[in-house]
């Protein structure tokens, strides 16, 4: 049996992408496994790819897991921890969001593990994100 997963965008913009994320375990949990696939998001109006993300806001609500937010890359670089039995918010928006700042093989990705979860642990988690593009 594998953890019950879902991912659903909420919005593909210009500027934003807002995707959701549930997971409720059967206590194998995940590792690195990618949410936002930059490859897959909406072009900008100038026909530039999307080729990565700044985390603005979280909204987040974890019962019994702990979530690890990681910038994929050759080896993914820890960005953040959503602690276990929690609901928040976190606003990164007055300095520009959580900049990728992973190094080599980082292809602007970003990915979860969890960790700490038994058989009906869950979390549900809303990441909104800056979109970067490469320039001309």
């Amino acid at each position: 049996m594998a953890d019950l997963v879902a991912s659903q965008t909420l919005l593909d913009g210009e500027r934003l992408f807002i995707g959701k994320y549930t997971n409720i375990s059967d206590g194998t949990g995940e590792t690195a496994v990618v949410k936002i696939d930059v490859t897959t998001l909406a072009v900008n109006a100038y026909g530039r790819a999307c080729n990565g993300v700044k985390i603005n806001k979280i909204w987040a609500s974890t019962h019994g897991m702990e979530v690890r937010i990681l910038w994929d890359a050759s080896t993914d670089l820890f960005t953040w921890v959503i602690p276990q039995n929690v609901t928040y918010l976190m606003d990164f928006s007055s300095f520009g969001g959580l900049q990728n700042n992973a190094g080599t093989g980082v292809n602007g990705n970003v990915a979860f593990t969890t960790s700490d979860m038994t058989s009906g642990d869950m979390y549900t988690i809303v990441l909104e994100c800056i979109k970067t593009y490469a320039s001309a």
